[in-house]
């Protein structure tokens, strides 16, 4: 049989099935004249509340290099000087609950401190800074986490599909998402099938594994949409109906065009 080749479009088609929701005409539309918060926008302000940001979150990297042993420690416990950090990042979105960034940079912190599968009960994660949380703490940090993911992915979404975003914004929107996504695909990989997640009265409370994996790839499709090519490229890996259909097309694909497609 004689070899064949795939044009551009017999490619597209290929990504189009392995990842449906794709959409290369809904390219984001980045506009750096934009106010760096569309929910913040006298300047002033931005700079106040952002320079208060910016602080604690270089305390918090402070932190992570005595953390690794490259930095001396001061004495203090870190954990204990990591939880204050987050009260700090509390105190800011008490005073400034619409801008989006100090809600990513609280999910962030609250994520080192109960790993990512904070809410799953009895669930120990190795890379948790407190490993002896109990489930009630845990599934408080859980809400707090997602709220503000939720809330940041709320309050920086364009309400148009051709609609301009700040490049601050998109950034921030990219890593919400791709930490939503973070959340949801560590939880699909520990869960069992016949458990759920102790977050009540939030939606994921009755979510099942095949739910979690489909929202990761969601918000991975998201990320990646805004910036994150990581994201973009964990969206299709993740996504357990395109893995399944993917197998298929590349199985398929390997039949018909022998060895010139697999290499």
């Amino acid at each position: 049989m004689a070899q064949g080749c795939l044009t551009r479009h017999d490619f597209n088609v290929l990504e189009k099935i392995k990842d449906p929701e794709s959409n290369p005409l809904a390219a984001v539309i980045v506009d750096s004249t934009l106010p760096k918060d569309p929910n913040v926008t006298d300047a002033a302000v931005y700079k106040r509340v952002a320079q208060k940001e910016r602080e604690t979150v270089m305390a918090m990297q402070q932190l992570e290099m005595q953390l690794a042993g490259l930095k001396p420690a001061t004495g203090a416990d870190p954990i204990q000087e990591y939880r204050q950090c987050v009260l700090e990042l509390g105190q800011l979105v008490s005073e400034y609950p619409r801008y989006a960034s100090v809600r990513n940079n609280r999910a962030q912190a609250l994520r080192r401190l109960y790993g990512d599968t904070m809410m799953l009960s009895g669930h120990r994660d190795s890379r948790a800074l407190i490993q002896a949380a109990d489930d009630a703490e845990k599934s408080k940090a859980a809400v707090t986490t997602l709220s503000d993911l939720d809330e940041a992915i709320m309050l920086l979404t364009p309400r148009a599909l051709f609609a301009s975003i700040s490049p601050q914004a998109g950034k921030t929107l990219s890593l919400a998402h791709t930490q939503r996504a973070t959340v949801y695909h560590m939880t699909a990989k520990s869960i069992q099938f016949d458990s759920t997640a102790g977050v009540a009265g939030r939606k994921e409370a009755t979510w099942t594994k095949i739910d979690f994996e489909e929202a990761a790839s969601r918000d991975f499709a998201l990320g990646g949409r805004y910036g994150n090519e990581i994201a973009r490229g964990l969206a299709v890996s993740t996504n357990p109906t395109a893995k399944l259909c993917g197998q298929m097309v590349h199985e398929a694909m390997k039949k018909e065009y022998g060895p010139a497609f697999a290499a």
